[in-house]
């Protein structure tokens, strides 16, 4: 039984950084993609950052590429996302998600298949 669970969200002031971590289980970490996603109110989600099963490669959306960092510890079957430098835009909810990474690409738009319930992240 695959889990994701997501941890790591609350409110902050603008500038400050949040590290947010996604605990998984039920499955083999290390040969997963995985993804961090986010959805605010009224939008539509967006994939924010992506990594290999290996860790070797990584995506970003360019609303955050340079203030967030995507990595993973396979050993401790978790995902992380430092968040640098927030802005007020960066509320959402946050969601990790998984798909296999021996089929297809590490893109949001690659069909991820495991998600995890989310945890809130408010910047003001």
């Amino acid at each position: 039984h695959v889990q994701l669970v997501e941890s790591g969200g609350g409110p902050v002031q603008a500038g400050e950084s949040l590290r947010l971590s996604c605990k998984t289980s039920g499955y083999t970490a290390g040969r997963y993609c995985m993804g961090w996603f986010r959805q605010a109110p009224g939008k539509e989600r967006e994939g924010v950052a992506t990594i290999s099963a290996d860790g070797g490669t990584t995506y970003y959306a360019d609303s955050v590429n340079g203030r967030f960092t995507i990595s993973r510890d396979n050993a401790k079957n978790t995902l992380y996302l430092h968040m640098n430098s927030l802005k007020p835009e960066d509320t959402a909810m946050y969601y990790c998600a998984a798909r296999p990474g021996w089929v297809g690409g590490c893109r949001p738009t690659d069909g991820f298949g495991y998600w995890g319930q989310g945890t809130q992240v408010t910047v003001s």
